[in-house]
């Protein structure tokens, strides 16, 4: 079922939904008071000796909504793979792996029937005083009546109970409705040209010139179209058809329309690009493992550059060649544009997206397409790892260390992993691409876990971009104030721009100021919801928590001591396209970041604009840093990471390494060469010596000896405890049973337990939140542990819908 539980559920199938029942499809079944979408995930033909009730207890599944089961065998296995590892409850899992729109929510709707009203019409006209009376009048005057809302006057338990009487005198009908739309084929009138043998006699010879036109532009389009395009086309009436479909020249049919993403798109010409030494070699061992049609694992170290999507396209190939499929995974939507446009240039409508930005319509089509085996390659963000494609050959992981692989509410899972898992299960090859891997995947080959292919060059040898440190400690020593941007970044941008070249603009923090300060008793504006301080987005004239999205007007005088010195501190990427603007009027600019692309046209049209050297400069966040390539981008700057490496996370040097060497890479991907500016109070910083240096081995190096001596992945494995709660009080009792719990069930100490001890933001959304962290050398002593203390807890009546289990935590906020 898809809600927070972490246990199945035993029904009994009435004898007529017994024959058509099948492991995977979706069935109606009362839980409590209420009545759900539960998905069947075995069949029984008698009652588990191990379930401990009486058969006339259990419940009877009320209704199958499926008659072709929606989650296949393979992505059944990965899910419970899932529910497993990351301790997360299974019906959550299948929920997340269908895209939205299936999963419909149903509810039991109330009608009278005759014999009901004449029941109500004896009934004295005062008003009864029992419940049932009182149902029954209700759903007389309101036609149909939802129960729930005669649960709101009657009470859950006497309204439940009122239903069952009067639905067993006949009085009324209970009919299972859904609440929220689902998803379904887009369906359209069109039009087919007949064979001629079935033509009225002399039909095709005494055709008027309005369908002759008709029949003209039907042989154009193939024989077939759709009814109001052929309108247009033949510039006819409908009756002109519906003469000639009478004339059985034509039939007029109800067909599915396919809500196609790339329908408009512009698609890149295809080359025959002659392959390095290095990708040759990569992509021969690729290809005779995807031939083997064995697992193994790939771990494809690439510098920005340096071809690792050709491979992967040529590895996808050779996995169609073989009668098998492929998937690509990227990080982030804002990927998906530029590849989903190379991979249908190349494999055609093989291709499918699957992403949460589509449409719903959009979703379900290309959902469709890959479940009946018509879309053979699939690209997409995380949750695409459940496509339901049978017989992968190849999956192909781009970007693998970028944590959005990572899903950030329940159910928690990475994307990434569930990709090699899936492999593994499927018989498929996996490869994991990336200029900067993880310090876990990089760990793994260094083991032997992966085969470690390297790309160390670029193409055509062209030289990495030259990266340089700006010491904003000496900025500020000479300005004698604050500068958001050097004049060694300045000066470069008009360099870059009088030489006709684009450049890049990075700070990875949105809105126009970081937050209000009252100068006078230094009181800043926080969230009344959250642990933090507000941004200003001048855009909007408001400030805004980016936790919550609560929204305020900006104060005249400080809230706290009424003083008029109000101080916006820090800078946004809103501010540095302002100041940029400001200094070069003449330079055509997009900022992309989540304020400017909440559409999904808006973020693909800048892009490609940009590629298509319309636009001068980007400025944006993350989103800018990773993918793409831009052959005429020749500076990149980097506004600050200092606030990156300032968080109270163990991966902050890491994540920093990663997003400067990425954003980086863009640069001097053409003929002329790059460079990048990367402005800091913190120049000595080893993540960004490594990072200006291109050294990722170095890096790995010194990071490696920090994780090892602090007992932090990949030395050991990590699980968190988050309580959350309104009331503070109950949150910290709940999160010291959970330390006394954790103690009892570490009885060996084969784990390290820290915490409890508020979150780095201890208040979100309201909500209170404590933390407790579990460290161990055995990932199975690690899972029993966390498993005993959370039974011995549940146990002993705590409510653990508070606590959110992480396994293999990416995020420690």
């Amino acid at each position: 079922m898809p809600l927070r539980v972490r246990q199945t559920f035993t029904y009994r199938l009435p004898a007529a939904l017994r024959e058509e029942a099948r492991v995977g499809a979706r069935v109606l079944v009362p839980l409590g008071r209420q009545l759900v979408t539960a998905y069947v995930v075995a069949l029984h033909d008698a009652l588990d000796p191990s379930i401990e009730v009486e058969e006339s207890e259990i419940k009877e599944a009320e209704e199958l909504l499926d008659a072709e089961p929606l989650i296949t065998p393979e992505v059944l296995e990965i899910t419970r793979w899932i529910a497993d590892y990351y301790a997360a409850p299974w019906g959550e899992v299948l929920k997340a792996a269908l895209p939205a729109g299936l999963n419909a929510a149903f509810e039991r709707v109330l009608t009278v029937t005759a014999e009901g009203r004449d029941e109500l019409a004896r009934l004295p006209a005062r008003r009864a005083a029992t419940a049932k009376a009182n149902a029954l009048r209700l759903v007389a005057e309101e036609t149909e009546v939802p129960l729930r809302r005669l649960a709101r006057e009657l009470g859950q338990a006497r309204a439940q109970a009122a239903a069952r009487e009067l639905e067993r005198r006949g009085w009324i009908r209970i009919e299972h409705r859904q609440r929220t739309a689902q998803a379904r084929a887009k369906r359209r009138k069109a039009v087919r040209l007949l064979p001629v043998e079935l033509h009225e006699n002399g039909a095709a010879r005494s055709l008027t010139e309005a369908q002759r036109r008709v029949v003209e532009a039907l042989i154009a389009r193939g024989g077939e179209a759709l009814f109001a395009e052929l309108l247009d086309e033949s510039n006819a009436g409908a009756s002109v058809v519906e003469t000639l479909a009478r004339r059985r020249v034509v039939e007029v049919f109800v067909r599915d329309v396919r809500r196609d993403p790339l329908a408009r798109a512009v698609l890149p010409e295809t080359e025959s690009l002659r392959l390095t030494k290095e990708q040759r070699d990569a992509l021969t061992e690729i290809e005779a493992a995807v031939a083997g049609r064995a697992y193994k694992a790939f771990l494809l170290h690439g510098v920005t550059g340096s071809g690792k999507t050709e491979i992967y396209i040529r590895a996808m190939r050779e996995a169609l060649r073989q009668g098998r499929a492929a998937m690509m995974l990227v990080p982030e939507i804002a990927l998906t544009p530029v590849f989903s446009r190379r991979l249908r240039a190349h494999f055609g409508d093989a291709v499918a997206i699957f992403h949460s930005s589509l449409t719903t319509g959009e979703r379900f089509d290309e959902w469709s397409r890959i479940k009946r085996g018509e879309a053979r390659v699939v690209i997409g963000t995380r949750s695409a790892v459940f496509a339901p494609v049978g017989d992968l050959g190849v999956i192909v992981v781009d970007e693998e260390h970028e944590s959005s692989y990572r899903q950030a509410e329940s159910p928690y899972y990475h994307g990434r992993d569930t990709a090699v898992v899936r492999a593994h299960r499927e018989r498929a090859v996996v490869v994991l691409g990336s200029a900067t891997p993880s310090l876990e995947s990089f760990h793994n080959a260094r083991t032997g876990k992966y085969r470690y292919l390297r790309l160390a060059r670029r193409i055509a040898d062209r030289a990495m971009a030259r990266a340089e440190i700006v010491d904003m400690r000496s900025v500020f020593a000479r300005a004698g104030r604050q500068q958001p941007l050097s004049e060694d970044l300045l000066n470069a941008v008009a360099e870059t721009h009088a030489r006709g070249e684009q450049s890049i603009v990075l700070l990875n923090r949105r809105g126009y100021s970081t937050f209000v300060l009252c100068r006078s008793c230094g009181e800043r504006v926080q969230c009344a919801n959250c642990d933090v301080t507000m941004t200003y987005h001048q855009r909007e004239r408001s400030l805004v928590c980016h936790y919550c999205d609560s929204r305020q007007r900006p104060p005249r005088e400080c809230p706290a001591c009424k003083g008029q010195y109000i101080y916006y501190v820090g800078e946004g990427t809103e501010q540095i396209e302002e100041i940029i603007r400001q200094k070069f009027p003449t330079l055509r600019i997009a900022r992309l970041d989540r304020d400017t692309t909440a559409r999904r046209r808006t973020y693909e049209q800048a892009i490609l604009s940009f590629a298509a050297g319309e636009l001068d400069m980007l400025v944006g966040t993350q989103m800018i840093a990773k993918g793409h390539d831009f052959p005429n981008v020749t500076l990149v700057g980097v506004v600050s990471v200092d606030a990156g490496l300032a968080m109270p996370d163990f991966r902050a040097s890491e994540r920093t390494f990663q997003l400067i060497t990425q954003v980086a890479g863009r640069a001097g991907r053409g003929e002329r060469g790059g460079r990048v500016l990367i402005q800091t109070y913190h120049p000595e910083h080893y993540a960004l010596r490594h990072a200006c240096a291109q050294d990722y081995e170095g890096f790995y190096e010194e990071e490696i000896r920090y994780r090892k001596s602090l007992s932090y992945p990949p030395f050991v494995s990590l699980a968190a405890l988050l309580v959350r709660g309104d009331d503070l009080t109950k949150t910290h009792a709940l999160a010291a049973e959970l330390r006394r719990a954790l103690d009892e069930a570490n009885a060996d100490r084969s784990c390290r337990v820290l915490g409890p001890a508020p979150a780095p933001l201890a208040r979100l959304r309201g909500e209170h939140r404590i933390q407790l962290l579990i460290k161990s050398r055995s990932r199975p002593r690690l899972r029993a542990v966390v498993d005993l203390a959370l039974a011995d807890a549940a146990a002993r009546g705590y409510d653990l819908h508070a606590v959110n289990v992480e396994i293999d935590p990416v995020n420690l906020m």
